[in-house]
């Protein structure tokens, strides 16, 4: 007797209305699975279906059943009513076409490539509340990268050795100084007391060098927490907040997102967490689809790797995430992209190269590890920038660089 119905849910006739929001995924079959068979089970789990025919289907639900409507290899298209999704509930979405399909036993391996989204499921969200031109606009910055540093060691300052590195990196020229993604109210440097004393030295920095400066501070936590960490930014007159956006989930950075519009704060993403589930090839969920979602919910800047500095990420995958930040896209502002991860002076023309101008270069190591110090080594990579955008050789740089180069040169870290 024939109970499973996992069939009647690939249609490779159908053609997508433009209404539709479509998933790509890839599909490894268990064993004795056809890949037909394989597909039907996702755009059914992920949509009306169960394991068994039902005594009753009205029709009006059977015009809400995914449709499998490309199979090519193991590469699967499958289209969803927009019916089946909340407006403006990304977890739900998620549930949905990220959820039970990954524990399916009739499949091996499932990545999630890609999701090709309306406008009419778009337009429920905000996307960045200033975006590339915005943030441009708050550091009085038109014609170069925008340059951030993380202090290092990355834990274990207090609020005054803290301060006194963040002084130094703006002092020799960087506009950000950013927290690290597990820094956040430890005992040894409490939140409130490090967002004063950034602050003051951050004025100070402005005053000295005549530039904007700000302050990536992060504010992870509990929900409410986060809401409450938020308000202490934006009464400490700072314009940036930076959360990791995979830890604390999507309902809790759409809920910052709301409140960062209220107190007119900039969004800093850090994606830590993702390469539990970006890392592999063949399973999980692709950073493509985090970054489209991070774009649509509305942060102002994204970690997406170098491609050529110590993090996973080959330079094809880093550079398709940056069209997704900055492409056009219906009427979402485009975002920073955030080159991190292993970066120093001698990578800057490469960096530009590949990324152009509007990008924010992030160095940690490669601005404290300088052999004269953090201001020696913010002067090194303010300086490796300049050179590079004025078509000079970075040989021809000042004391700081040459140093920089002696130490580095051109490596690229593992």
């Amino acid at each position: 007797m024939e109970f499973e119905w996992y069939l009647d849910f690939v249609d490779l006739n159908y053609r997508p209305d433009p209404d539709e929001l479509v998933c790509t995924f890839l599909v490894h079959p268990s064993e004795g699975i056809t890949i037909e068979e394989a597909a039907g089970r996702v755009a059914s789990e992920s949509s009306v279906g169960t394991w068994t025919t039902l005594a009753s289907l009205p029709d009006r639900i059977k015009k809400l059943m995914a449709k499998v409507f490309l199979i090519d290899g193991n590469m699967v298209k499958v289209s969803y009513p927009l019916e089946l999704f909340e407006p403006g509930n990304l977890p739900q979405l998620l549930s949905s076409i990220a959820g039970n399909i990954f524990g399916m036993r009739a499949i091996r391996n499932l990545r999630l490539l890609d999701i090709e989204f309306p406008h009419d499921y778009v337009k429920n969200f905000s996307g960045a509340k200033y975006g590339i031109p915005g943030i441009r606009e708050i550091l009085k910055i038109d014609d170069r990268p925008l340059l951030a540093t993380v202090p290092k060691p990355k834990l274990g300052f207090d609020v005054h050795e803290y301060a006194d590195v963040a002084y130094q990196a703006l002092c020799g020229g960087l506009d950000m100084v950013k927290d690290d993604e597990n820094l956040t109210n430890q005992s040894f440097i409490k939140f409130e007391e490090r967002l004063e004393s950034v602050m003051k030295v951050l004025d100070l920095a402005e005053k000295e060098t005549g530039e904007r400066k700000t302050y990536l501070v992060n504010i992870t936590a509990e929900t409410e927490e986060m809401v409450r960490r938020a308000k202490l930014v934006s009464d400490f007159g700072n314009e940036y907040v930076m959360v990791d956006f995979l830890t604390s989930g999507f309902s809790a950075l759409q809920t910052l997102r709301k409140k960062c519009e209220e107190l007119n704060l900039a969004i800093h993403a850090h994606r830590a967490m993702h390469a539990a589930f970006t890392r592999s090839k063949v399973h999980g969920i692709s950073l493509r689809v985090l970054v489209k979602l991070l774009r649509i919910v509305g942060v102002d800047n994204v970690h997406v790797g170098s491609g050529v500095g110590k993090m996973v990420g080959e330079l094809e995958e880093v550079l398709e995430l940056v069209k997704i930040c900055r492409d056009a896209w219906y009427d979402l502002r485009p975002i920073f992209p955030v080159s991190s991860g292993g970066l120093h002076p001698g990578l800057v023309p490469d960096l530009i190269s590949k990324f152009g101008k509007d990008v924010i270069i992030q160095a940690g190591g490669g601005v404290h590890g300088h052999p004269d110090g953090t201001f020696s080594g913010a002067r090194a990579f303010r300086e490796a920038v300049d050179l590079t955008l004025s078509g000079m050789d970075l040989e021809e740089g000042g004391k700081e660089l040459r140093k920089a180069l002696e130490k580095w040169g051109k490596i690229r870290p593992r």
